[in-house]
């Protein structure tokens, strides 16, 4: 290569690495200036200094040792050579080695240790674990070992055997291959193939790897008790395991032993050859297939499966128990629910715990009308979905639904860069509305927003508020990686937009809080337009000497940054505490190591309907322990972030924080109560609880390993065959053996392989800590499940006939939550019926409540509203008792003069449920704001008024007065002339 060729190949290599290392430098420094403002600098320095070890460490440890072999080969070389063929082709390698032959090790060397540090600074979470990781103060029920060492201790014992098995073989070839090319080892040629140096240099290494075979022997005893076990189908060593396998793997260790010495004695001190050393070669691997293969073999097929139940009886049983130690199960109330009640009792119309606080507003569905009602500007959004919380409002306590308006900035209106990051730079408010109200004809009842009280006049006389000094949302759950802000003083003006004022105007505002990096200088608006790849941080005017700039603005992305060894719950949720707006997300220490504990994956447990539309999808983590042991909370004004111990006694946890300084994670008795009294079951954490406790409720081995007792997870009620799981719900309501009203998550199981109510799991905080419990009916119940509910309700004749007036070409139905609730020693399900209209800023709106009882067909009602609905089924109930047929299952008609109406029947009866479905198409037309369909709705009315008026005329054809004590039917009240705003 000419010279020119040269200097422009280095030119070229030295570009890219330059601009390689000004990128590893500036990502460094600007999450060094990140860390600093959030003062959590102990967990860069911490990660960094623990991979920077590590990659030296193992990378040098890894050269050093392939190095030493290669030279040692170079070193243990035949002066003198046979003269072969061999030989003579072999010289030209020699010759180009031998000059330079410390550079080419050096050479291999370094890339391999390269790639070996690289691998390494990647197990930076072994090493701490390994490092600072104590007792759990619990022993595996095998060898009597506290779980700690296999949390903490084998994970990284298992990867350094790793890294000596492959150095050891690479040293192995590389000597093999120094040793061939300068003549320790011939193919050809008369005399030794081998020569006593290169013997006792490759035996040697040979022999290394044979003790670190049998070293792996005695690890693999421990790691049994984490794999699957095939007879009992579950994880942990089975019987099989145990009395064949255990002993095998023993005997194999020793074995290694005695191979790796032999294979010095034979190969160096008495025979100098090979086939000794073979021999035991062989041997070892005809033992490991015949101990550890066949035998254990024979034993699983020929004693175990003839009568499993009966042998991993006692391995089920460790398993049952450590799965539900390591997924916090242990403590699960379990209580039996008759549910034999199935006429609905009277006192549902005089109930206080439950039926008063029954959540109509499903958060996913009514995010629509958030955004239509509170958005304000076009360039606000409330996200796919919204979040429940409770709040104490007038001193009465119930479940808001609860939403942050935030800047959507892919609708701003001029989406240049200085509107982007310096002018529309956050949102403004937490809107929340009560779960179980209604106005104004479906729409919620907003009590918070800065606009929500002008937006409730036309629907109440007054409007509660639930108070944020600081209502402006810097970070937020719509905040994308490129979403960063400049914001800070800007002379003796404000640009940043703040609201529009009441009067139509709009204000300004400039940020004043402690948040933010500062970049005021030019050496850090330099910085970060590299880092942004942005010129206008050095151009522009609106970054100043006092500007300030705001990034990782996500809430859950900001807490995984802070505390990158925590697992985070995939759905964050706002509250307001003493004035400001908090983002709360859940954070869960993890471990994939628990012995005999069932290990599950986290993205497949926890993907439902929601995943994806508000909620965050888990990555693909394989887990057997987990624990909420942190509440992390992130200041939607100034993103300060706060980690609080909420399971202080969890090991893993006291691991981290030691591993940080010790003050990383606040106590949990740093927790403010105000902030305590918005902590929530983790929804993430409660779905793997959920899923387990379906196989997991039985505890008796036999049972478990027949598994006719085992539940599963319904489909979605609305959509079955989608195959999405139902989500859990979250409810302020009361259940059977509870003392007062809970906020609870609370979800639905049925038998494996049927659809009827099996049980109901809830989660919930009793005096700050963790309470599962399981209301479990008899097997033989008749109380339907979610999906068979569904079905009883909207198949119904009279229903289907309302569901299919309100829905049509311009509206479309949709169902809420199916909510599931014992009362009375029965179960009451309660789903919202919402429309939509389909004009381009139509939104959801509820219409009316399916309402059932019983066992979900017998007693169903269709009804205008919740308050309606409890009367009609509990006048179904007094019909029941009385023996009286039950009425036509749409709305009762009104009563006329203070009497009641005599009960229709016949073909005036049917009339009479047309007038009813033809008033209530009317109101839900009035409500959608669709004339086309509001006409069609008043033809139909006329049409349903003229054949109920033949049918009286049919039914009654005397023209004289009716006789004394009875009454005329009348047809029902048609509807006023707006709907009512009870919704």
């Amino acid at each position: 290569m000419s010279r020119r060729g040269r200097v422009t190949i280095g030119v070229l290599i030295g570009v890219f690495v330059f601009f390689t290392l000004l990128g590893w430098g500036v990502n460094a420094w600007t999450d060094w200036l990140w860390f600093d403002e959030v003062r959590y600098t102990q967990v860069f320095t911490g990660v960094l200094a623990t991979r920077l070890l590590l990659f030296l460490v193992i990378g040098l440890g890894m050269a050093a040792i392939v190095a030493g072999n290669l030279w040692l080969a170079y070193r243990l070389r035949p002066q003198l050579r046979p003269h072969s063929a061999e030989q003579a082709t072999l010289e030209r390698y020699r010759m180009l080695l031998s000059p330079r032959l410390g550079t080419w090790i050096a050479l291999a060397s370094a890339v391999i240790g390269l790639f070996a540090g690289l691998s390494a600074q990647s197990r930076w979470s072994q090493w701490l674990l390994f490092r600072n990781g104590g007792s759990f103060g619990v022993k595996d029920p095998e060898f009597g070992i506290d779980v700690g060492f296999y949390v903490f201790q084998l994970p990284f014992w298992r990867y350094l055997l790793g890294v000596g098995f492959t150095a050891v073989v690479l040293a192995l070839l590389g000597a093999l291959a120094v040793h061939y090319i300068f003549g320790g080892v011939r193919l050809q040629g008369v005399g030794d193939r081998m020569t006593n140096a290169a013997r006792a240099h490759l035996s040697s290494l040979v022999a290394v790897f044979v003790v670190l075979k049998a070293i792996a022997y005695v690890l693999d005893q421990r790691a049994m008790l984490l794999e699957y076990n095939e007879g009992a189908k579950l994880y942990g060593a089975g019987y099989a395991d145990i009395n064949a396998l255990l002993p095998a793997k023993e005997i194999l260790a020793w074995i290694a032993v005695v191979v790796a010495i032999a294979i010095i004695v034979f190969s160096n001190a008495w025979m100098r050859n090979l086939v000794w050393p073979g021999i035991a070669l062989a041997l070892l691997g005809v033992s490991a297939v015949a101990i550890g293969g066949i035998y254990p073999w024979a034993v699983q097929t020929f004693e175990v499966k003839p009568s499993a139940r009966d042998k991993e009886a006692p391995y089920i049983e460790r398993s049952i128990e450590a799965t539900r130690a390591a997924f916090g199960l242990t403590g699960t109330k379990s209580t039996g629910y008759a549910a034999d009640n199935l006429i609905p009792p009277a006192s549902l119309a005089t109930d206080t715990s439950v039926v008063q606080n029954v959540r109509l507003l499903d958060p996913q569905l009514v995010s629509e009308t958030y955004t239509q009602l509170q958005q304000v500007r076009g360039f606000y959004d409330f996200g796919s979905k919204l979040d429940i919380d409770r709040y104490a409002v007038s001193g009465k306590t119930s479940d808001y639904v609860v939403g942050v308006r935030e800047i959507n900035y892919g609708e701003l209106p001029n989406n240049n860069w200085i509107n982007r990051h310096t002018v529309y730079t956050h949102g403004y408010g937490l809107v929340g509305a009560p779960a179980n109200q209604v106005v104004c004809g479906g729409q919620p009842y907003f009590v918070s927003g800065f606009l929500g009280e002008k937006a409730q006049e036309a629907c109440s006389s007054q409007t509660e508020q639930i108070p944020a000094q600081q209502p402006r949302i810097y970070y937020g759950e719509r905040m994308e990686a490129d979403d960063y802000a400049i914001v800070g003083q800007t002379g003796d003006r404000n640009v940043e937009f703040d609201r529009p004022t009441s009067t139509g105007g709009e204000q300004y505002y400039t940020y004043t809080g402690e948040g933010g990096v500062e970049i005021g200088s030019f050496s850090r608006r330099l910085l970060y337009a590299i880092k942004e790849q942005e010129s206008n941080f050095l151009l522009s005017e609106a970054v100043n000497d006092d500007s300030k700039l705001l990034y990782v603005r996500n809430p859950r992305d900001r807490v995984e940054k802070v505390a990158p060894f925590l697992t985070l719950d995939g759905d964050p949720y706002p509250a307001v505490v003493n004035g400001r707006v908090l983002w709360i997300i859940d954070g869960y220490t993890t471990a994939a190591t628990y012995p005999y504990a069932e290990r599950v994956n986290l993205q497949a447990e926890t993907t439902d309907e929601l995943t994806g539309r508000g909620t965050f999808q888990l990555a693909r983590e394989n887990v057997n322990y987990i624990r909420n042991s942190v509440k992390a909370t992130v200041d939607a004004y100034d993103g300060t972030v706060k980690l609080y111990a909420f399971d202080d006694t969890d090991p893993v946890l006291k691991a981290w924080n030691k591993a940080f300084g010790g003050e990383l994670v606040l106590p949990k008795g740093d927790i403010p109560p105000e902030l305590a009294e918005h902590f929530r079951y983790p929804a993430d954490l409660f779905k793997v609880q959920r899923n387990l406790l379906t196989k997991f409720h039985v505890t008796d081995p036999g049972d478990f390993y027949s598994g006719q007792d085992f539940w599963q997870v319904p489909n979605v009620p609305d959509a079955p065959d989608s195959g999405q799981k139902q989500p859990p719900y979250y409810l302020f309501t009361q259940f059977p053996g509870q003392e007062s009203p809970r906020f609870q998550l609370t979800a639905a199981v049925t038998p494996n392989g049927r659809q009827n109510l099996a049980a109901l799991v809830t989660g919930s905080y009793v005096d700050g800590r963790p309470q599962l419990e399981v209301l479990e009916l008899p097997d033989q119940t008749r109380i339907s499940g979610p999906t068979q509910v569904h079905q009883q309700m909207t198949n119904n004749g009279d229903i289907r006939q309302q569901l299919n007036l309100l829905s049509s070409n311009q509206a479309q139905v949709q169902y809420g939550n199916l909510l599931s609730l014992p009362f009375a020693d029965g179960m009451l399900y309660v789903e919202p019926v919402y429309v939509k209209s389909s004009n381009q800023d139509a939104y959801p709106l509820l219409q009316k409540v399916l309402l059932s009882y019983g066992d979900g067909g017998s007693y169903v009602v269709l009804a205008n509203n919740l308050s309606d609905g409890i009367k009609q089924l509990v006048e179904q109930g007094k019909r029941a008792a009385t023996g009286t047929p039950p009425p036509s299952t749409g709305d009762n008609p009104p009563t006329t003069g203070g009497t009641s109406p005599p009960v229709l029947t016949g073909e005036l009866a049917e009339a009479a449920g047309k007038v009813q479905s033809a008033i209530a198409e009317v109101k839900a037309a009035q409500a959608s704001g669709d004339f086309e369909r509001y006409g069609r709705a008043l033809k139909a009315l006329d049409e349903a008024m003229a054949a109920f008026q033949q049918a009286q005329a049919a039914a009654n054809p005397s023209p004289g007065p009716a006789p004394s004590g009875s009454a005329s039917a009348s047809p029902p009240a048609s509807p006023s002339s707006s709907p009512s705003p009870n919704g």
